[in-house]
């Protein structure tokens, strides 16, 4: 469940990231917790971007305002990530 008092943009808390890495975690945030629910880690690449239906031809995610390119592993990574902090808490957090 989203708490609203956690930055879900910033986390992990203290990694280095670039513009590209917090417009991916903000569009992460946006998600509903039951849209964030139907994901499957099991699922292949294609059934993912079929999924988000937001990845552009060149399967590259289409994020606006962003300096690079996020291809599909580094979006599954975040992704997965982000369902652990929303749903199974941030490390350090009550």
């Amino acid at each position: 469940m989203t708490d609203p008092n956690i930055n879900y943009e910033l986390l992990p808390a203290g990694m280095a990231m670039d513009e590209t890495d917090v417009n991916l975690r903000s569009y992460f945030s946006r998600l509903t917790d039951e849209r964030l629910t139907e994901y499957k880690p099991r699922w292949t690449d294609d059934e993912v971007i079929a999924w988000d239906d937001n990845f552009r031809d060149d399967g590259v995610l289409f994020l606006v305002c962003s300096e690079r390119d996020v291809e599909i592993e580094e979006y599954r990574r975040v992704l997965e990530e982000h369902i652990r902090f929303r749903f199974h808490g941030v490390p350090g957090q009550k």
